[in-house]
């Protein structure tokens, strides 16, 4: 199968469209963070850094760190960007570019996101670390896709019918995280539960400004939803997409948040710039 120039598009440069990236500039251990200017909060702790770009909103770095040749990429907020980043990346590791076929060997990345959400429950408090063991997906962007080898149909039933979930809406998605990574970068100062992912800030996070919401209660029911021991703990942006396509592409994902905000407290964090630099830390030592 020969992809169309209109499908795969490539810069004149025979960089791929969105991130200016070529196969050689990125490592097979890719860091994920939103903030363009996070991305240098990690890559000043490399040794050496060897490749540098950015288009929009999607800065990448290249370097090593300890021996380990790294990539971080900057994603920006929401779905629909890592929709774009991990399309984009898996095309540059397992599709030649030069004849626009799948490569018959495929390559494995290891994506870890670094990022910020805010804490649904009381007793995960602002500046703590939390491990995403699924992505609980409530934007919809994943039914574009054959999701269903990847999804959890067991969980999905019982959070639809906790939430009498509005059937003018996407269906929730659950995807689980790459098991290998979960045990690389667990400690017990981690707490670990679902994460919800939303496709906006507002609306779609109970955020009321001047719009009424179609489920007010919806939130409280995100908070007290339990499924044989598994809660969901915060509610951020990316997540869930990033689990659903990487499980769906063959590469193995884990998201670590720091908590900035707890919603169910009302708190936020007096210094969340140390609370990310704290997490960025803990991951580089594990990675």
């Amino acid at each position: 199968m020969i992809i169309k120039e209109s499908e795969l598009i490539l810069n004149p440069n025979g960089s791929i469209y969105h991130l200016n990236l070529k196969p050689e500039n990125i490592a097979e251990n890719v860091i994920f963070v939103g903030d363009q200017d996070r991305v240098e909060k990690i890559t000043k702790h490399f040794d050496s850094i060897e490749f540098k770009i950015q288009k929009r909103e999607f800065k990448s770095q290249t370097g090593t760190y300890k021996g380990k040749r790294i990539t971080v990429i900057s994603t920006g907020i929401g779905p629909d960007n890592i929709d774009i980043v991990l399309n984009e990346l898996d095309a540059l590791v397992n599709i030649d570019l030069n004849t626009r076929q799948p490569k018959k060997t495929l390559t494995s990345l290891n994506i870890l996101r670094i990022g910020t959400s805010g804490s649904l429950q009381t007793d995960i408090p602002v500046d703590a670390f939390v491990m995403s063991t699924h992505g609980l997906d409530l934007n919809a962007m994943l039914h574009a896709y054959q999701i269903n080898p990847v999804s959890n149909p067991d969980i999905e039933n019982a959070f639809v019918k906790h939430t009498n979930w509005n059937s003018d809406k996407g269906r929730p998605l659950i995807i689980e995280n790459s098991s290998d990574l979960e045990k690389k970068f667990y400690s017990d100062s981690v707490f670990k539960g679902m994460t919800a992912t939303a496709g906006g800030f507002y609306g779609p996070q109970g955020r009321v400004l001047r719009l009424p919401l179609q489920d007010p209660q919806l939130n409280h029911k995100i908070d007290t939803f339990n499924f044989k021991g598994f809660r969901v703990t915060n509610l951020e942006m990316e997540t869930s997409v990033i689990y659903g396509l990487s499980k769906l592409l063959g590469h193995k994902a884990l998201s670590l948040n720091a908590i900035i905000a707890n919603r169910a407290n009302g708190t936020f964090s007096k210094n969340p710039g140390l609370a990310v630099e704290n997490l960025i830390t803990y991951a580089l030592e594990r990675i």
